[in-house]
């Protein structure tokens, strides 16, 4: 390896190559960087891709606009490329999958420019994608500067469809690549005809400015990285991952989505015993008999955290709200609270209590709220409406994970914040929501794009829920989506109450399903249309199929399972799935194994959730 590191180094020097390449260790992904002449820039650095041969990306700028100087990765020369891989196996402390390979080919380019700057450009190539990141080397002649603008491109070969939103919680379009408009959110996920399916990305984000993604003025079929604002540098300073997710098709992304984790630094948390992952209930009475209820609700019914959501400590808007007090907002509650009661309560219990927090209130008081909390007995905070995109407030909330660790405070980040793996880092950044789930109650054909598009950065804080009638979709939906949507805390019920349960045997379903797994298969899928997701805790399997558009009837080949072993299958349908009755689950029974194959017959908004266990000799 080393040796053919300084051929190519030689190689570049020289002239003799017009480029450095790099392939992902199956063969399938090539990454290629160049020099050329471009848009009428000269020496401008320029990427482009392949998969089995097909062009992806075609010749694409990597430059940057720096504030009072310059542009960079123009007027430049690829002065050494350095080569190396990597493969190894790691455990995190939770996830869809117990155990992570990260197993990837690795160029390392030094960039020269005509003002005698350095930029050095790593890119990655692994079996699930590409990425690249920019460095800045401690320099005399670029020590501290302003990055005003990013232009990292991705030129496709073709208009392709692709799926965008504008928002993190917004309503996804599907749309061709020309039609892309700015700020279009990330994941931005692209279907090529007859393969491959692609999604650009970033990872790693922690003290830069958020990358969206806006259309190239004048090149067709071409986005590239929109800042979430200007970037202050001081050299040396390394860049977040721009990511390419490649798989054969969009069922692939999604099985594949750990390359946005391995882009991340390892756990930072020495101790991490405390990191519990589990299932929710939030409290909406804001009183001690509300979340006693709850508490109890949560120990017969398979849940482990109950969270107070805002009001508890004042007005969440009020800029003077204290949250090192339990004053309940009169406007949401009359009370009475005693938050300390139901604590020592719920922990007796062994439930944990989790805590809303709005931005106003975490700005001003986190650092004497977060040991506080911890001296309380709370397990959790939620982070409510934080500032998100820009760099200050990038680098303040990754601040404010690390420092949740340090009390060992689990964390649930809500409103526009969208993961790009600094879970791997932190763990106790539980789920996150940039998701538009069931507060806003989407159709079935919104949550069929979910799995696709913004699940492939990470767990999505969906909030699903049961007796609410602004539900639009069956309640087997809503069961399979315990298993389809990961989150490693599950929000259940949420805008139901204890009060609401009456039995129903089917509820079983969600007091059994984990919210982390051993293993993940997505077995089929379109998306906007189906999914079927299977995932393994233990020697238990779970399957969710969630449908949307019309009615359909899916086989579901077990072939996951162990072959030496039977199974017990405990099946949960639509009572209807001619789609008359959205309340309605049928619950059957029958000995399966590897070779059996279920049909899921489901209405045009339904679902079919299956619970597999091995059966007893």
């Amino acid at each position: 390896m080393k040796r053919f590191s300084v051929l190519m180094s030689l190689a570049v020097l020289a002239g003799l190559v017009p480029g450095a390449t790099v392939s992902s260790p199956d063969g399938d992904i090539t990454a290629t960087v160049s020099v050329a002449q471009i848009d009428g820039l000269k020496d401008c650095l320029t990427w482009r891709v392949t998969y089995k041969g097909k062009p992806i990306i075609v010749d694409s700028p990597l430059t940057f606009e720096l504030k009072g100087l310059p542009a960079l990765g123009v007027d430049c020369r690829i002065a050494d490329a350095a080569h190396s891989s990597r493969d190894e196996t790691w455990r995190p402390v939770y996830g869809e999958r117990s155990t992570i390979r990260d197993h990837y080919n690795q160029m390392q380019l030094d960039i020269c420019d005509a003002h005698d700057r350095r930029l050095q450009l790593t890119v990655r190539a692994c079996n699930e994608g590409v990425a690249l990141r920019y460095a800045f080397p401690q320099q005399p002649v670029l020590q501290t500067f302003t990055i005003a603008a990013e232009h990292t491109q991705f030129r496709f070969a073709d208009n392709h469809i692709a799926w965008a939103v504008y928002s993190a919680q917004g309503i996804y379009s599907r749309v061709t690549l020309n039609d892309i408009k700015p700020n279009c959110e990330r994941p931005l996920t692209i279907e090529i005809p007859d393969g491959p399916a692609v999604a650009v990305g970033e990872a790693a984000l922690v003290d830069y400015a958020r990358m969206r993604l806006k259309p190239v003025a004048g090149v067709p079929c071409a986005v590239e990285s929109m800042l979430g604002s200007e970037v202050q540098v001081t050299a040396p300073y390394a860049t977040p991952w721009r990511v390419l997710m490649i798989a054969g098709n969009p069922c692939r992304l999604l099985e594949q989505n750990d390359i946005i984790r391995n882009l991340n630094a390892p756990c930072a948390i020495a101790d991490t015993s405390w990191i519990k992952p589990g299932k929710v209930i939030r409290e909406v009475t804001l009183t001690t008999a509300g979340g006693k209820a709850c508490v109890d609700f949560a120990v017969e019914r398979g849940l482990q955290y109950v969270e107070y959501d805002a009001g508890w400590y004042g007005h969440e808007y009020d800029n003077t709200a204290d949250a090192t007090t339990v004053t309940v907002d009169p406007k949401r509650s009359p009370g009475p609270l005693d938050l300390h009661e139901v604590i020592r309560y719920a922990n007796e219990k062994n439930i944990g209590i989790i805590l809303y927090v709005n931005q106003r209130a975490l700005e001003r008081q986190l650092d004497t709220i977060l040991p506080l909390y911890r001296s309380w007995g709370v397990r959790g905070v939620k982070y409510g409406f934080v500032r998100v995109g820009d760099q200050k407030w990038t680098t303040w909330l990754h601040e404010a994970i690390r420092k949740a660790a340090d009390n060992q405070l689990m964390l649930d980040i809500h409103d526009e914040y969208r993961p790009t793996g600094c879970g791997r880092t932190y763990p106790n950044l539980m789920t996150v929501e940039g998701i538009r789930g069931n507060e806003e109650m989407p159709t079935a054909e919104e949550n069929l794009v979910l799995p696709f598009t913004r699940y492939l950065c990470g767990a999505g804080d969906y909030t699903i829920c049961w007796y609410s009638s602004r539900v639009k979709n069956s309640r087997a939906h809503q069961l399979a989506a315990a298993v389809v949507y990961y989150s490693s805390w599950q929000f259940l019920f949420w805008y139901d109450r204890p009060s609401m349960y009456k039995g129903e045997p089917e509820l079983d379903f969600f007091k059994h399903v984990p919210t982390v797994w051993d293993d993940t298969r997505v077995l089929q899928g379109r998306i906007g249309e189906y999914v079927t997701i299977a995932r393994r805790s233990g020697e238990e399997w779970f399957v969710g199929t969630m449908n949307a558009v019309h009615r359909r009837r899916l086989e579901i080949p077990l072939t996951f399972l162990d072959p030496d072993k039977k199974y017990t299958a405990r099946i949960y349908s639509d009572a209807k799935p001619d789609g008359t009755d959205r309340l309605g689950v049928a619950i059957t029974h029958c000995t399966v194994d590897a070779a059996t194959i279920l049909t899921a017959d489901c209405a045009h908004n339904g679902g079919h959730a299956i619970r597999l266990t091995p059966t007893q000799d």
